[in-house]
Parts: structure tokens; C-alpha cells; sequence
């Protein structure tokens, strides 16, 4: 019997001590739920409480180079209302749009305000390209305005192994207004030429003939072209009015045209990395403005005149002076054989 007690007396002393241990452990949690938020807590709750997504209040009236859009039909307003969400919540993509507008459009809108085109085609550029000055998709189409190399051909552009002008802005970008003022006078109407420029002047004509409509807005098509104009309409609308869809980009963070002066070349350069560096810069600095230029050389056998770009800050020799045809490695000859002409412009790439 003193065995069992003593035995019963162990069992209780190791009962009352889990009980103690298993109410302490209780008390703390209770303690520990009570109390304020954790300050990740506190992060959270506050995020889901000022992190709001609206949908987007549709523009009575919206046009693309002064066309009015039928913004009423309800296919046409849903299609908008996909660009414009796709677009204003695709916010790192539009912000770097943004930027990049501030660096190409002062090259852009000259170029077609004297070609005759409408300024809103430099939102196509946009959806063509995303202003990447060197993008090429993988059809081949390549620059800002992303030419097939037979259409560049076909509407005066250079394009070789060594040359590609495809990647040239201001040459492409009058290529491109070649093209919009010849399918203009096909159809008589700004919204398709846009149209044609994605899909084609033949795929656009033989959707118009099957549907027996003259209206991009009235044609059942792809989904790539069937997307094209409202990409552009919706783009427009928020590269017009950025602060009207909450982007706000400060002044010194777009990018900024690039100051440069033009060099008239009339012969070979041999080695454009030494033709670089004789102007106290690297090959990526000077390929970064002469994208078209494809390789580490210009063999110009023809003798043809190109202008090409160096940053402003470079010294130049004065206008009446010449460079050498051959250029030596480090430091040019002067001679009276390449033309140097001095100019202050600005350029992108």
C-alpha cells in the first residue's frame, strides 16, 4: 500500500506540473493575440485598405486623326475599354512609354508634320515598337517603326549586311509617312492606313471586299489587327492626359533628347571602333546613336554621303576642315577629303 501511495503521489506531482506548464503556455498566447498588431501586420492592413483597382470611365469622344471613333457601338467601346485597362494597369510598361515619348516624340512629330501626316501615327510607333530603337520581332521586322527589309527597301531605305536604315529614325520614320500618304490615297481614310500598316494593304483590301464595308470599325478581324487601332486610340488617350490615369513621372526622370552634332561622311571608315575613340568615345556610345550602321566598319565603295551622329559634348574641327578617307587607329588625318559638317540637333537612340 505505501508503494501505491508513493507511486500515486509521483503521478500527481508530474500531473500538477504539465497542468502549470500547459496553463502558463496557454495565458502567454492569450497575451500574445490581445496585443497590437506585429508591424508586418500592420503593412498589410494597410495596403489592402489604400490599394484600390477601378475600372475606367470611357471618353465620349475619341478619334484618330480626326476620324471619330463610333465609341457608342457597344463592340467598339468594349474593345477601347480593353486597351485602356490593359494599358493604364500595365503600369511599368506605360511608365517607361511615357519616358521614352519625351526622347523620340520631338524627333518624330517634325518629320510628319512636314511629310503631310497626321500626328497621331506616333502612337503607332509606340505599339509597333515600344520606342526600343533597336527591336526586331521575330518575323524580322525591326526599329521603331519595325519594317519588313523588302518594304524598307521598297520605300527608299538601306538595308545590307553593313547598313540598315531600318534602324535609322529619321530615314525610317520618312519611309513610314511614304507609306501612310501612299495607302491614303487608297483609301481616303487615316484609320485604315493604320490598319493596313499591321495587316497589309492586301489583307486590309480582302477583308473590305468579303465584309462589303469600307469602315475599320465595322470589320470582324484577327485578333492582332482586330486590336491595332484601339491599342493606339487607348495609348493616345493616356500619353495625352498621364496624370487622368494616375501616372505621374517627374520631369527629370524621362529621358531627354540627346544632344549631338552630325558628321557628313562621304568614304570608308575601316574601323569604327578606332573612328570612335578618335573622338574620345566608346564603340557602345557611338552604336548607340548609329544603330543603323550594323558592323565595326563602312566600307562605302559607292562614295555615298551619310550623316553620321556624335554627342554634342565631342570636339569637332571647324567646319571648313576635312577628315581623312582611312581613318588610323586613335587619331584621325586631316586632309581635304571628308567633309565635316558641325550641327546641333537632337536624336534619340
Amino acid at each position: 500500500m505505501t508503494k501505491n501511495k508513493k507511486q500515486n503521489s509521483v503521478f500527481i506531482k508530474i500531473l500538477t506540473v504539465t497542468t502549470s506548464i500547459i496553463s502558463i503556455f496557454i495565458i502567454l498566447n492569450l497575451f500574445t493575440f490581445s496585443s497590437e498588431p506585429s508591424s508586418i501586420e500592420k503593412k498589410v492592413l494597410s495596403f489592402k485598405d489604400n490599394y484600390s483597382i477601378f475600372s475606367l470611365k470611357i471618353p465620349q469622344n475619341i478619334n484618330f486623326a480626326g476620324e471619330e471613333a463610333p465609341i457608342k457601338n457597344t463592340w467598339v467601346k468594349e474593345s477601347f475599354d480593353r486597351e485602356l485597362l490593359i494599358n493604364t494597369y500595365w503600369q511599368s510598361q506605360t511608365v517607361l512609354f511615357i519616358k521614352r515619348c519625351n526622347r523620340y516624340f520631338p524627333v518624330i512629330e517634325p518629320i510628319l508634320r512636314d511629310q503631310g501626316v497626321p500626328e497621331d501615327f506616333k502612337y503607332l510607333a509606340v505599339i509597333e515598337s515600344a520606342l526600343m530603337p533597336r527591336s526586331i520581332s521575330p518575323a524580322g521586322a525591326a526599329g521603331i517603326w519595325q519594317f519588313m527589309p523588302a518594304t524598307a527597301r521598297e520605300y527608299g531605305l538601306e538595308v545590307n549586311s553593313e547598313i540598315d536604315e531600318r534602324y535609322h529614325l529619321e530615314k525610317a520614320t520618312v519611309a513610314a509617312c511614304k507609306y501612310f500618304k501612299k495607302s491614303y490615297a487608297l483609301y481616303n481614310n487615316w484609320t485604315l492606313v493604320a490598319a493596313s500598316y499591321n495587316a497589309g494593304k492586301s489583307g486590309v483590301n480582302k477583308q473590305l471586299a468579303i465584309q462589303k464595308t469600307d469602315n475599320y470599325y465595322d470589320l470582324l478581324l484577327g485578333e492582332e489587327t482586330g486590336r491595332y487601332v484601339y491599342r493606339i486610340l487607348a495609348l493616345k488617350e493616356i500619353l495625352s492626359s498621364p496624370e487622368k490615369y494616375g501616372f505621374y513621372v517627374a520631369k527629370e526622370d524621362l529621358y531627354p533628347a540627346l544632344p549631338i552634332h552630325t558628321v557628313v561622311i562621304d568614304s570608308t571608315i575601316n574601323n569604327i571602333a578606332d573612328f570612335a575613340d578618335s573622338f574620345g568615345i566608346s564603340y557602345k556610345q557611338f552604336k548607340d546613336l548609329n544603330p543603323w550602321l550594323r558592323e565595326n566598319l563602312l566600307s562605302n565603295r559607292s562614295k555615298k554621303s551619310y550623316s553620321i551622329y556624335l554627342p554634342k559634348q565631342v570636339s569637332l574641327p571647324n567646319q571648313e576642315t576635312t577628315i581623312t578617307r582611312e581613318i588610323s587607329p586613335a587619331t584621325p588625318i586631316v586632309t581635304n577629303d571628308l567633309k565635316l559638317k558641325k550641327e546641333s540637333l537632337t536624336i534619340q537612340q
